[in-house]
Parts: C-alpha cells; structure tokens; sequence
C-alpha cells in the first residue's frame, strides 16, 4: 500500500511522530511519500485565514499523491483542515480516501469532557479546529464549551522552550477545563509530558489521524 502524506509545514519530531503512528497502524510493508509546500502556512499566517491561492495549492497536493498512486491521503495540517473538508468529496469520486489527522482527535475531545481546552501555536490554527469540534459536538448531539489557549511565540522553539511555554499556558487553564487538545501536530511530543503533570487528559493528533487512516482503508477494502 502507498500513502501520501501532505505537509504544509514539518519539523523533525513530526515526521517521526506521524511515521511512527501510521507504521504502528498499517505496518513496515507500506510506502509513504510525503509532500510538503511551506509556503501554503506562510500565506495564511500573513492572511489570518485560507485565501484561494494556498488552498489552490492544497488540493493540488492531494491530486499529486492520487495521480502518484496513494491508496489514501493523510491531511497533516490544522490550519488548512477545512480544505480537506472540501477535497473530500473528490476522494471518494476518484477512490482515494483524503483524511484528516485532527477530525478523530476532536471526537474523542468531545467524548471526554464538557469543557475543551483548544491550545494552538498559530492564531490560524485555532479557529479551525475550533470549527471541527463545534461540528462533531452537533454530531454526537453534546454541547461543549471551549477554552482557547494560544501559545504565542512558541511555534518554532527548540524542544526544552516548547515544554515549558506549553506547561505555562496548560497549567493557567486545566481547572477550567476536562480535557486539553492540541491542535498541531507538530506539539504531540508534549503530550504525555503535560498529561503527567496537569492531570488531566491530554490529546494530540497522530495517532488518531493514524488510526482514522487504518478505518479509511478497511473501509476501501485494502485491510
């Protein structure tokens, strides 16, 4: 089986991170090709939101990974998960799954608790996956309360820095909140480092994109 995994920005614990989770759940037999365009999350961190020309480029990504031979595609990025949204529909048309790693994370966010704790690096993170959670809380017909919390200036820190930005914003909210999401993939290495020490549960999206993937191809009929 092949898999296209679509960037728009990546750091080396993400690579590893996501590698790691979707091997876990399909296995060393598959192949990943990866795509990445960094100017997309340049344009919409200059813009505050999705304009044509970056989610343009998007689509034009995932096409890549079918007209490649991807058996399905996996959406890395939270900034741009509403455009995946859209792409989604061709997915199914041409018989190429096109998932996001974060839809599944936002379930089990709302399944958890009442109160969400919503933490971003990126301003233009937040809203769409604010979005999403607002859009499955209707679908498993629960009403839930978010709690943003934008880490402001950590977004390229090295690894210690991160941490510690992350526990200080973590720890100004957990008694308002169930549960913490992390919106970006790319702060998944924190979780259990945070879960340890707030107490309360936290998530991150690789695994729940990976396992997302798995269903995405049981459902084709792959596995």
């Amino acid at each position: 089986m092949k898999i296209g995994l679509v960037y728009t920005s990546t750091t080396p614990e993400l690579i590893e991170l996501v590698h790691q989770e979707v091997i876990k759940q399909l296995g060393k037999q598959i192949e990943l090709i990866s795509y990445e365009d960094s100017s997309i999350l340049d344009e919409i961190r200059k813009h505050g939101y999705v304009t044509t020309a970056p989610a343009a480029r998007l689509i034009s990504m995932f096409m890549e990974a079918a007209k490649d031979g991807a058996d399905a595609i996996l959406n890395i990025c939270s900034s741009v998960g509403e455009v995946a949204d859209c792409a989604q529909d061709i997915g199914k048309y041409i018989g190429v799954p096109i998932v996001r790693i974060d839809e599944e994370m936002c379930r089990e966010a709302v399944r958890c608790g009442v109160r969400i704790g919503v933490m971003a690096t990126l301003p233009t993170t937040l809203e769409p996956t604010k979005n999403t959670l607002k859009r499955v809380s209707r679908e498993l017909n629960k009403k839930v309360e978010l709690v943003d919390s934008l880490v402001d200036g950590a977004f390229g820190l090295d690894q210690d820095l991160f941490r510690s930005l992350l526990l200080e914003h973590a720890k100004e909210i957990k008694d308002d909140i169930d549960v913490l999401l992390l919106c970006q993939g790319s702060m998944a290495y924190c979780e259990e480092y945070l879960e340890e020490i707030i107490g309360i549960p936290v998530l991150s999206s690789p695994r729940f994109g990976a396992m997302a993937l798995k269903n995405a191809l049981k459902e084709k009929g792959l596995i």
